[in-house]
């Protein structure tokens, strides 16, 4: 799981699956950030989706920082990931939705 260790969501999610049998490896991308390669391997998983549009973080970027690759806003500024991003036995989930928690046998 990726995502900010001081993000509620990611919180809730952790121990949500955790509960549910889930062993989880969180990584904090801003205390232990991404390669290149890893961000754009999500980029690839996600598309557009990787970035989170209703951010503090996307709300104070400049147009041109807006208009920047994913890989490199990423890179530039990790909390404008939408998180959790979770991998996992070959499934990809962004988010903490009703159907990500249905995915991994989490009850919504």
């Amino acid at each position: 799981m990726f995502g900010l260790s001081h993000c509620s969501t990611c919180q809730k999610a952790q121990a949500a699956l955790e509960e549910h049998g889930w062993s989880v490896q969180f990584r904090d991308v801003q205390k232990e950030p991404l390669s290149p390669d890893e961000r754009a391997a999500l980029v690839t998983d996600f598309g557009d989706k990787i970035i989170n549009r209703a951010s503090l973080t996307w709300r104070g970027m400049s147009e041109e920082e807006r208009a920047a690759d994913p890989v490199a806003m990423m890179g530039d500024k990790p909390s404008v990931m939408k998180r959790p991003a979770i991998r996992a036995e070959g499934q990809t989930a962004l988010g903490w939705t009703a159907n990500v928690k249905r995915a991994f046998g989490v009850p919504a």
